[in-house]
C-alpha cells in the first residue's frame, strides 16, 4: 500500500517547528488498504514514559463556573473556552480548520493554543508529529505520552520540554503539554499550555485541564453552558 503524509501547516505565528504539525493522509488505491495511519499505536505504546506532571482539580463544565482566576471566553472563531483572566488573544489563519487561536499572558511567558486537527484521531496526530520527519522545537525532549480516557473528552496528552520556542521571549526551558481530543461536535481540537519549566509544572497542567474541560467546539450547544465574557 502507498500512503504519502501531506503536511498542512499553521501560517504565521513565528514558524519553527514549535507548532504541531497537522497532515491529512491520501492513499493510493489498492484492495483492503486503510488511512495509512494507526490509530492508538502512539498512545498505547507508551512512548517517553509516564507524564511527570500530576492531574490537579481544576474544575469541570458540570459547575457552575470556572475556578478562581480564569473566565469564559466566547471565541470569535466559535468555541468556548476558560483561559486565566487577563490574557490577551491573537490568531493566525490555518490551512485547515479554524484559525489557529492564542491567548498569553501580560508577561508572554505563558501560552494557551488552541487549533483543529485534521488526522482521523488524536493518537494519529501525535504519532505524525513525534515522527522523524515532522520538525520540532529546538531541544525537543519527550516527557511523556499519556491516553485520556477519564476526563469530559477521549484523547492523548503530550508533555515535552523545549529550548526555543519561535516567536516567544527567552525563558530557558519551556514546558509544554499539548492535549488533543475528540469534541461534543465529533472533530479533533488541540490545547497546548506553554510556560517557563524553571517555575514548575503544576501550572501548565492546570492551565491545560481547565481550558479542555471547559471546551465547547464552534455551533455546538454544549451542556449547562453558562454566561460567558
Amino acid at each position: 500500500m502507498a500512503v504519502s503524509l501531506v503536511l498542512t501547516l499553521a501560517v504565521g505565528d513565528g514558524g519553527g517547528g514549535d507548532k504541531p504539525a497537522r497532515a491529512a493522509a491520501t492513499v493510493s488505491p489498492s484492495p483492503g488498504s486503510g488511512s495509512g495511519a494507526d490509530p492508538g499505536s502512539s498512545s498505547g505504546s507508551g512512548s517517553g514514559g509516564s507524564s511527570s506532571a500530576q492531574p490537579t482539580d481544576s474544575g469541570s463544565p458540570s459547575a457552575s463556573a470556572p475556578p478562581a482566576g480564569y473566565g469564559l471566553r466566547e471565541d470569535t472563531e466559535g468555541f468556548r473556552i476558560a483561559v486565566p483572566e487577563g490574557w490577551s488573544r491573537s490568531a493566525v489563519k490555518s490551512q485547515f480548520g479554524m484559525a489557529v487561536v492564542s491567548y498569553r499572558s501580560p508577561d508572554r511567558e505563558h501560552r494557551l493554543q488552541v487549533y483543529q486537527v485534521a488526522e482521523e484521531s488524536p493518537e494519529a496526530s501525535f504519532e505524525l508529529y513525534l515522527s522523524d520527519g515532522t520538525p520540532k522545537p529546538d531541544g525537543f525532549q519527550e516527557l511523556g505520552l499519556t491516553p485520556l480516557d477519564d476526563g469530559p473528552f477521549t484523547g492523548s496528552r503530550l508533555e515535552y520540554l523545549a529550548d526555543r520556542i519561535d516567536g516567544e521571549p527567552d525563558v530557558g526551558t519551556w514546558h509544554v503539554i499539548d492535549e488533543r481530543f475528540v469534541a461534543q461536535d465529533g472533530r479533533i481540537y488541540a490545547v497546548a499550555s506553554y510556560g517557563p519549566d524553571a517555575d514548575g509544572r503544576d501550572d501548565e497542567l492546570a492551565q491545560v485541564t481547565t481550558a479542555v474541560d471547559w471546551f465547547c467546539p464552534p455551533d455546538t450547544q454544549c451542556d449547562d453552558d453558562p454566561a460567558v465574557d
